[in-house]
């Protein structure tokens, strides 16, 4: 393929389109696919007699009332999902992280169910197996891993992804220990803290020397899991503010202890702050308490923000100097594949002082759009130095839900984790099909694997293609963003708006709350934010009647400190107020859509109409919390 072929991609012709543009492609594609199972169906063993005669059923009353009650429940199907669904495919849909899917990940999903694989093992679906080995793969090497080194797979969402990262950390710390106990000869000399402490690398390499000596499953059943694991033993999780709620699920479910995961500040860009990690690394190394790993997060669901990863590594580097180290686990679920945008048409990561010409030049932004940031850049960029990974491509891979992923650096970590069970898989030395062994979940959907793997064939990981489709959200946010700091005071009678975002967006989020001048009640702007989130919203009327459609979310002091603090002081909070209330409501818009930022002219004529929405909703809003509550009245 060609340079300009590779460059050619349409982000147009990649989805059925807000209106339904695409129905012919997708009808026609989706007819043509569905022929060719019944052709596959029909041709094996064309010598066997039909089961079903249908001329002979046909004449059968309960053979017309079976299909009758099929097609009753269909439309009864089709009924509920069109008066209850979201409209994710509009460009008005600014809410959760969720938006219109790929025509080709869905056509790949719908293609494969007709054949029911279960990705368990390679003897019950040969082909989507395959695929999710292939998928994997190419998932490692675009987060930049070595693919012929690296393990990747497919989860059923970023959950287990990253208890998956957790379960890894957790056995690897443990080899050490279980040397010692099993063959001490390896590890002669060293202490429980110099045991607690030797890097992902190290601990791998002495799994290599334990298998040569021939100790290997021995030591495996000394470690963690094999004799389960004492409060604190192998050390802290240090994990942002900004966390998902999995990672509290994931120290539960695997024996660590919420006691023994540390929560780590954020600074005034919601990114974790690196200075507060040092300064509990720093109390933990005082105390002789191990870590076990540090989190970062690539994209929290709250603020879209990307943690300093490159700072991170650094400081590992620094540690391991002084003895200390930890594995390293990046929660990349919603901001992994914008890594896409940092990689050339072959597939090369691009300097940073080279990146957002070249964004510019492709038309994959707009040329007013100056994105990435240095911080942002590095931290993708620093994707490969981490130990493992955590990906969602059903957000912002546009393809349909369950599709999470996992990618790990090196694959030796596999044998770490592996259970053969005799009925589903035979025990080879090396078959990359024994998919079952490696991973948490048991039982899955092949059609999954399908989904994405035609989804990477028809788009590629890179800036020409996945890089074209997420470049417009994260336009479209800088742009939302730029409009709501710039905007004039909203006049609602004779009184005065303003609305405030919450932070430059580093990817394609923007938080933002309304407040009236001269207005200093924090309860009171709270109070106005979430009925404005009430009247963009479903519980003001289903969604698809609604004009344009947001999120929300609370940012208390529990989970953020007083970093919402400045924020509330530019809507004219003063500092006392916070320190009282300690919680700000902001409404949340994520801007997954490709479909609103292609350009300045496509996003104003939806910001218009946003406006017009939101004078519309404060003025409904405002009449309701003036109006006087009624009182009851009891009869004599």
């Amino acid at each position: 393929m060609s340079t300009d072929e590779k460059m050619n991609v349409n982000v147009e012709a990649l989805f059925l389109g807000p209106k339904s543009e695409n129905r012919k492609f997708f009808k026609d594609t989706l007819e043509f696919m569905i022929d060719e199972h019944i052709f596959w169906r029909r041709d094996f063993h064309p010598e066997d007699k039909p089961v079903v005669s249908v001329e002979e059923m046909s004449s059968e009353s309960s053979y017309l009332q079976t299909l009758e009650k099929t097609e009753e429940a269909l439309l009864a199907l089709t009924s509920r999902l069109k008066q209850s669904s979201a409209p994710w495919f509009s460009a008005r849909y600014l809410g959760h992280m969720n938006t219109d899917t790929l025509m080709s990940a869905n056509l790949g999903y719908m293609a494969a169910m007709l054949y029911n694989p279960n990705n368990c093992a390679f003897e019950g679906s040969p082909a989507t197996t395959a695929m999710e080995i292939e998928v994997g793969k190419q998932i490692a090497t675009m987060l930049g891993y070595d693919k012929d080194k690296s393990w990747g797979h497919i989860t059923s969402g970023g959950t287990v992804a990253n208890y998956e990262g957790v379960w890894v950390a957790r056995n690897l710390k443990s080899v050490p220990l279980a040397v010692k106990a099993v063959a001490p000869e390896l590890v002669e000399g060293m202490d429980e803290w110099q045991l607690l402490n030797m890097s992902t690398a190290d601990i791998l390499d002495l799994a290599d020397k334990v298998k040569e000596a021939g100790k290997f499953e021995e030591v495996r059943d000394h470690s963690v899991r094999g004799t389960g694991m004492n409060s604190g033993e192998l050390g802290q999780l240090l994990v942002p503010q900004t966390r998902h709620y999995s990672w509290t699920k994931a120290v539960d479910i695997l024996g660590i202890g919420n006691e023994h995961m540390v929560d780590v500040q954020v600074d005034s860009n919601y990114r974790m702050n690196i200075e507060h990690l040092k300064e509990v690394i720093d109390r933990l190394i005082s105390e002789k308490k191990p870590i076990l790993a540090v989190m970062a997060v690539v994209g929290t669901t709250e603020e879209g923000a990307i943690d300093e990863v490159h700072r991170i590594v650094e400081l590992r580097n620094e540690y391991e100097k002084q003895g200390v180290s930890f594995y390293i686990h990046v929660d990349a679920a919603y901001g992994g594949y914008a890594r896409t945008l940092l990689l050339d048409e072959n597939d090369a990561i691009m300097s940073y002082d080279g990146i957002t010409p070249r964004l510019h030049e492709n038309g994959v932004m707009d040329q007013s759009i100056n994105w990435p940031s240095r911080d942002v850049y590095e931290a993708y960029a620093s994707l490969p130095l981490a130990d493992s990974i955590t990906i969602d491509p059903h957000k912002m891979g546009y393809i349909p839900y369950a599709a999470g992923a996992v990618a790990m650096k090196d694959r030796r970590v596999l044998d770490l984790i592996s259970y053969f069970a005799a009925y589903v898989f035979e025990k080879t030395e090396d078959n990359p099909m024994l998919l079952g062994s490696y991973i948490m979940e048991g039982s899955k959907a092949g059609a999954t694997a399908a989904s994405v793997w035609t989804a990477h064939r028809a788009v590629a990981l890179n800036m020409t293609g996945f890089g074209r489709i997420i470049g417009r959200g994260i336009e479209g946010a800088n742009r939302f963003h730029n409009k709501l700091k710039n905007t004039d005071p909203i006049q609602i009678g004779d009184r005065t708006f303003v609305v405030e975002p919450l932070t430059v967006p580093d990817f394609n989020i923007v938080d933002f709350s309304f407040n009236e001048v001269g207005n200093t009640d924090l309860n009171w702007m709270n109070d106005l934010n979430q009925q404005m989130y009430d009247e963009c919203s479903f519980n003001s009327c289903p969604m698809y009647a609604e004009d344009w459609i947001t999120s929300k979310t609370d940012l208390a002091y529990e989970s953020y400190g007083d970093a919402p603090q400045p924020f509330t002081e530019l809507l004219g909070i003063p500092k006392s107020e916070w320190e009282e209330i300690h919680d700000v409501y902001v409404l949340r818009s994520c801007v997954l859509t490709p479909f609103i930022g292609s350009g300045p002219n496509a996003f104003d004529q939806y910001w218009d109409r946003f406006m017009e929405t939101m004078k519309k909703k404060l003025a409904v809003v405002v009449a309701r919390m003036d109006a006087p509550k009624k009182e009851t009245v009891v009869s004599a």
